[in-house]
């Protein structure tokens, strides 16, 4: 072989190779720029509280209705953990970028092979290990959620991918900004300026669909209405599109901005800015008729899409997702008809379940109560409070007929109601103060139901804190000896008092029980 032909192989050899080694520089710079973003104190100290918050969560044992999951709201709560980590990037990671300014080395950078919008990919990928360690505790936190025994429903892939693209998002935004206004000032501005930003939007728009869903992060959360998963209607499927094309929007604008301008590139920005546009257009379509449709049938006439099994003599019906709780319902049903008296101790009843859906995740309308004789109301929310209140929604139908008049007792019933709710729980006073609005166990308060609850009088309170004070087995005795008298319409807390052994509170006053207090 001649020297020619050699040294023609060797310069080919060399053109083609050095592409591969300019992009292993690259992620070597980008390996280099992950472990220099651990040396700053706010992504260090937001990382470790975001993990270490997290993990205590996942070991935590839950109570209450915390240990009642339903997966389609936990999906959507693994995406409030990565705010702060997600703002300390976007300010460390622009600090980054601006080093070589700052420093007055970029001159010395100038001479390198890697050109200045490949160093500008390498801050961009910094990023990256981030967002998989956010993806890593966000999946973490939603199995364990899927793992507890009373976990319901269905999580959406979509709502769990936004906690990784917004950690994401906010790594290139502090690149991009860096490339366009190069001074360490423009971050923490930045900052401030975009929450003021999205306050002017949400105001100006009046909360208008569109507007909304341009947040990285919308949120919709209510402390009593868990819906279906299909009736849930959030477009996170169009939201996590409108974010990933977000995300290489910023990053390649930032390449762009840093001399980048090959054909590749450019076309790659472009399908990037179509990608969030169709997300975006997608997402602002507000509630469709169909799910408007679905969410009112939901709420008027459940039956249609519910599934009912019987367990003894009573009927639980619920939303397929929810099937499996009835014998969770049905150890409080039979809990509470073991200390009735006459039929009412084995009344077949029907437990429906019921949602007010008609206002989406963050309407909280009550439920108006059911006016057919022996059906009870059971929502979708379960544990806690949850528990006490539909052992007062059974409790009050068997003693008033149906919930309708149940809600409507205010005379010495509301002492047998309360006896049957709370005789039978393990911590009956626990659950007299839980059930109760102002959380009391004294003087008079509002009862909590699944639909409309009770008004207790001081006196019934005495009353029935005496009785569960007791031992139980001779109230219950007292109880059903005297069902008749201790249910029937117009009987006062002086005669429920007189006839279960209590003391009579003062001041009771016969049947006016309805006009005091």
């Amino acid at each position: 072989m001649s020297l020619a032909t050699e040294t023609a192989a060797e310069s080919a050899a060399v053109h083609e190779d050095a592409p591969r080694r300019s992009w292993a520089a690259v992620f070597a710079l980008a390996r280099f720029e992950s472990r220099d973003l651990l040396r700053y104190i706010p992504v260090v100290a937001t990382l470790l509280l975001y993990v270490g918050y997290t993990a205590w969560t996942l070991f935590d044992e839950k109570e209450g209705m915390d240990a009642f999951p339903a997966l389609q709201d936990a999906d959507r709560a693994t995406q409030t953990g990565p705010l702060l980590l997600g703002i300390a990037l976007f300010v460390c990671v622009n600090r980054c970028t601006l080093r070589s300014r700052r420093r007055g080395t970029d001159r010395q950078f100038d001479v390198l092979v890697m050109e200045p919008w490949r160093r500008t990919v390498a801050h961009v990928l910094s990023v990256v290990p981030f967002a998989a360690v956010t993806a890593l505790v966000v999946l973490g936190e939603f199995t364990r959620q899927a793992l507890r025994p009373g976990a319901v429903g269905h999580g959406s892939l979509a709502e769990l991918a936004v906690g990784p693209l917004y950690v994401l998002l906010c790594g290139a935004l502090g690149v991009l900004l860096a490339r366009l206004v190069p001074s360490t000032f423009a971050a923490p501005v930045g900052v401030v300026g975009l929450f003021v930003f999205s306050v002017f939007i949400s105001a100006g728009t009046g909360g208008a669909e569109w507007s909304r869903w341009l947040s990285p992060i919308v949120g919709e959360n209510s402390g009593n209405t868990v819906l279906p998963s299909d009736l849930v209607g959030r477009p996170a499927a169009w939201h996590a599109l409108y974010l990933t094309g977000l995300v290489l929007l910023l990053a390649l604008g930032a390449v762009l901005a840093s001399g980048g301008r090959t054909v590749y590139l450019k076309a790659g920005a472009a399908g990037a800015l179509a990608l969030a546009l169709a997300g975006a257009v997608g997402q602002s379509g507000g509630v469709s008729a169909e799910l408007a449709a679905a969410r009112e049938q939901a709420t008027v006439s459940p039956q249609r899409d519910q599934t009912c099994v019987k367990r003894g003599d009573t009927t639980y019906c619920a939303f397929p997702e929810w099937t499996g709780r009835a014998g969770t319902w049905a150890g409080v049903v039979d809990r509470v008809q073991s200390l009735a008296g006459g039929t009412a101790a084995r009344q077949p009843l029907v437990v429906r379940q019921r949602v007010e859906a008609r206002y989406g995740l963050t309407g909280d309308g009550a439920i108006d109560p059911l006016t057919a004789p022996g059906q009870v109301t059971v929502g979708t929310r379960w544990g806690g409070n949850r528990v006490p209140e539909f052992a007062v929604a059974v409790a009050s139908v068997l003693v008033a007929g149906d919930e309708s008049k149940g809600g409507e007792v205010c005379d010495g019933r509301v002492v047998t109601t309360m006896w049957l709710a709370l005789g039978g729980a393990s911590h009956p006073m626990t659950d007299l103060a839980n059930v109760r609005l102002d959380d009391s166990v004294t003087g008079s308060a509002y009862v909590l139901a699944p639909t409309s609850g009770l008004s207790m009088t001081a006196g019934q309170t005495d009353v029935l804190r005496e009785l569960l004070e007791r031992p139980r087995g001779e109230v219950t005795a007292s109880v059903k000896q005297h069902w008749t008298e201790l249910t029937a319409s117009g009987v006062s807390t002086a005669q429920v008092a007189r006839v279960l052994g209590a003391e009579v509170p003062k001041g009771a006053k016969g049947a006016k029980d309805c006009a005091e207090e």
